[in-house]
């Protein structure tokens, strides 16, 4: 793996995370504060679907 296609994909990940409390600070204020008010289990199986996928989309785009 190229560390410069390793540093263009964080750099992409940090810009669309960033876009929502550039734009929408309220509305993602109020997301946080639900997202830390779900139990662990939860958010364990939110963060284990989202590394599936992201493993997925990577083995079959490369």
């Amino acid at each position: 793996m190229n560390i410069q296609l390793l540093m263009t994909a964080f750099g992409l990940v940090l810009i669309l995370e960033g876009l929502g409390p550039l734009l929408f600070p309220n509305k993602w204020q109020k997301y946080l504060l639900e997202l830390s008010a779900q139990k662990q289990n939860v958010l364990r199986r939110l963060g284990g679907s989202l590394v599936t996928a992201g493993v997925i989309l990577l083995i079959i785009f490369q």
